[in-house]
């Protein structure tokens, strides 16, 4: 019985490839530095695939930003703005879309379905002249070939690449994405004929948007282009990939009439309810790839269970016929479980990282030839029997208090606009008041403090010393700056989720569980294993110690419950919402030690939250629903002179404005500069906002620096849909990633733009 995965982590066991990644950006390594981390990477991980038996591994998984950026460097769909004239394209022009440069902004970075995963939109037109300017898919193929394993490239499919592409500046929003199959269809001809020319046998397309609520006229679209290809895969197998949720039964029948397909890949984890429409009606003589190991959590498959699935859906497709696979690319899972010297034994016992799951997708097709590990499978159930009988996951407190949250809607008594006239009555904020949303630059110095203090390198006073330092020289900067309310920086926190995992009950934490979120930039989720609840105050002494620091409004930084939940690997034995509420009761008697503490200004992330929402519109309304709950239910208690803020960064919120509206938090900062200020669109169709909201005016997530005269014409588009009195001045997210050499000037010409103006309204009434 054959084995497959659809993907694979690229960041390395110790985040080799950010480090790599991270020199070669700052000029202190060359590129052939940078191609020899990457190929050692990809060489380490084919060959462990191949040690551990899996038949069907996947080459071109690995990339160096994200995979859709790819796809844009392949087919040579490079905005005329880089300079590119043509030829291979090289790390200068990849990495300008990515990151830009000092002349000119990045691309759009937009979540990756409803994971926190990114990439990188391709702006698109009528006059985008493709060609096939990168052969990294061939390449790679040929490289693991080479190393004696033999790979199934994986490209992003051509109909899922037009559908989460968007029009380019200055081309009309109703233009059809789906209208330029045919330009870029000859290239993938090229790609196919390259990988059939080196001895590919297989070659796999991941159509993801096949998930999604399609119409007609989509779906058509798939038909099209496979018909398309048809003469040019013929000799080849070939797979199409979807993962994420299941396929409704058009989406279903549309794959699985599609010509010159051998094979179709289907997340049977996310996608439970695929299974009857397999048993109802599979093709015969195809493949099917069961992704039955989840590709997005970390908790031990029940092989008993997976395996009676899999014997199942062998009846249906036929012994020779079935694949086991992971359900999705294992890139959103942490990559090996040995690293983790420091974990729990018995909580260690429940998980399996991406190495793990290789094996557990092995040992599945295994037990399916007949070969079964007893030894193995028995060590499975017996941690399976452990998680559900453990005591440590279990607290009756924290379940009567969630089940007692029904009932009421935790809304805060007053309406918003009486609430913000209170509260300016207090803060005593000017027109456009400027902040910005937590986090500063973590130089190399903090980063060390914070690793020895772990350690128990230093004393609990010297970290206590050095952290106030650094607090005192971000309030310093910012009233030098002249911003108006003040953060503290963040300086005792390497991450906004794990900070707070760690002083909640319920989770527990990796040493070396890093997953990828857009670049080099890589997270360490927590683990919620158990019932959830705060045992101490975990924000109050450095919000206290901040504002006792100066004389303007010190914003209280917390995490929300719906981002602590996505951003994290969830328990899987309770329903999602049931966790949230749990956290959201944690985060509430957070709120309220602030409050008492003398902070004025609570500032909720809820950055995730629009990620979370169902990729199915049928799911939306529920989701929506125990999501906005549990934000209020953090606040519900404060006075109407404090201010709570949220902030959102990089998703589409434009289809969920109401939800953001029906939070009733007093002020929303949120993403805006990079998506080409998407959000004011809403504003513009007539949505009305009476809260605070700051659209973010600069990109943080590039090097460059904004212009005053930039700024101020950000706001000046704001002004055209926003009424003046709630807008807000910010970035677009936390300053975190960037250096101070960059937040310095780029802060300072945010000031001066809302100063700007500031005298020009004045001067205007």
């Amino acid at each position: 019985m054959a084995s497959h995965i659809v993907g694979y982590p690229r960041m390395g066991p110790k985040r080799e490839l950010k480090f790599a990644l991270e020199s070669f950006w700052d000029n202190k390594s060359s590129a052939e530095d940078l191609q020899k981390v990457a190929a050692d990477l990809r060489s380490s991980i084919w060959q462990q695939m191949a040690a551990a038996g899996i038949k069907y591994i996947p080459s071109n998984t690995f990339s160096y930003y994200d995979q859709v950026l790819d796809a844009t460097s392949m087919l040579g769909a490079v905005p005329p703005r880089y300079g590119w004239n043509g030829g291979e394209i090289g790390f200068d022009t990849y990495f300008s879309m990515a990151r830009g440069n000092a002349s000119v902004p990045a691309m759009e970075m937009t979540k990756w379905f409803d994971t926190n995963y990114h990439f990188i939109v391709p702006e698109l037109g009528p006059d985008v002249n493709f060609s096939y300017a990168s052969h990294k898919a061939v390449d790679e193929y040929k490289e693991a070939k080479a190393l004696g394993v033999d790979t199934i490239p994986v490209l992003i499919g051509p109909v899922s690449y037009l559908l989460l592409s968007k029009p380019a500046k200055g081309v009309e929003k109703t233009f059809s994405l789906l209208s330029l199959l045919p330009k870029i269809l000859p290239i993938y001809k090229e790609v196919i004929a390259e990988l059939k020319a080196a001895g590919a046998l297989w070659v796999q397309f991941d159509e993801p948007t096949l998930v999604l609520d399609l119409d007609s006229h989509q779906l058509q679209a798939f038909t099209a282009a496979y018909a398309e290809l048809e003469t040019t895969l013929s000799g080849l197998n070939v797979l199409i990939e979807t993962y994420f949720a299941d396929l409704t039964a058009e989406a279903y029948k549309t794959l699985t009439e599609l010509k010159g397909v051998t094979a179709y890949g289907l997340d049977l984890v996310r996608g439970t309810q695929t299974i009857d429409l397999i048993k109802s009606n599979f093709p015969k003589g195809k493949y099917l790839f069961a992704g039955v190991v989840d590709g997005r959590n970390i908790w031990a498959n029940d092989l008993a269970s997976s395996l009676r699935t899999l014997q199942a859906l062998e009846a249906v497709v036929g012994k020779d016929k079935l694949v086991v696979s992971t359900s999705c690319s294992l890139l959103h899972t942490a990559v090996d479980l040995v690293n983790e010297t420091k974990l729990d034994e018995e909580i260690k016992s429940w998980l399996a990282f991406a190495a793990q799951k290789v094996v557990e997708v092995n040992a599945l097709a295994e037990a399916l030839a007949g070969q079964k590990d007893e030894a193995f499978f028995t060590a499975n159930a017996s941690a399976q029997a452990s998680r559900k009988s453990s005591p440590r996951v279990t607290n009756e407190a924290v379940q009567k208090a969630a089940a007692a949250l029904k009932g009421s809607d935790h809304r805060r008594a007053t309406n918003v606009t009486a609430r913000l006239d209170a509260q300016q009555k207090k803060l005593n904020l000017p027109v456009l008041p400027t902040t910005t949303i937590g986090s500063f630059p973590q130089t190399l110095e903090l980063r060390r403090v914070r690793r020895e203090y772990k350690a128990n390198k230093i004393s609990e006073d010297d970290y206590f010393k050095a952290i106030k330092e650094e607090i005192k020289k971000v309030v310093d900067l910012q009233e030098e700056l002249d911003i108006d309310v003040l953060v503290h920086g963040e300086p005792e926190r390497n991450d906004m989720v794990e900070y707070f995992g760690e002083q909640l009950s319920g989770f527990a934490f990796t040493v070396n569980g890093w997953v990828q979120s857009y670049g080099s930039r890589c997270v360490k989720p927590p683990i919620i294993y158990g019932d959830v609840s705060r045992p101490k105050p975990m924000t109050v002494y450095w919000s206290s110690t901040a504002q006792s620091m100066t004389k303007r409004p010190m914003k209280g930084m917390l995490t929300g419950p719906v981002t602590i939940l996505n951003w994290s690997f969830v328990r899987n034995d309770q329903p999602r919402f049931e966790t949230c509420y749990q956290i959201a009761l944690a985060i509430k008697d957070e709120v309220e030690d602030l409050e008492k503490a003398g902070i004025n200004v609570i500032q909720i992330d809820e950055a995730a939250l629009r990620e979370g929402l169902p990729l199915r519109k049928s799911e939306h309304a529920f989701y929506q629903k125990w999501a906005v709950h549990s934000f209020r239910i953090t606040n519900c208690g404060v006075q109407d002179i404090t201010q709570i803020h949220t902030h959102m960064c990089y998703s589409n919120f434009n289809d969920i404005i109401h939800s953001i509206i029906d939070m009733d938090a007093d002020v929303i900062t949120i993403e805006n500069s990079r998506s080409d200020e998407k959000l004011l669109s809403v504003f513009r169709e007539g949505v009305k906002y009476g809260a605070g909201i700051g659209p973010g005016v600069y990109d943080i997530h590039s090097p460059r620096i904004p212009s005053t005269e930039e700024i101020a014409d950000r706001i000046n588009k704001m002004l055209a849909v926003l009424e003046t009195n709630i807008l807000w001045v910010n970035p677009d997210c936390g300053l975190k990633t960037r250096k101070y050499a960059e937040v310095k000037p780029a802060l300072s010409n945010m000031v001066a733009a809302a100063k700007l103006l500031r005298t020009q309204l004045a001067s205007a009434k």
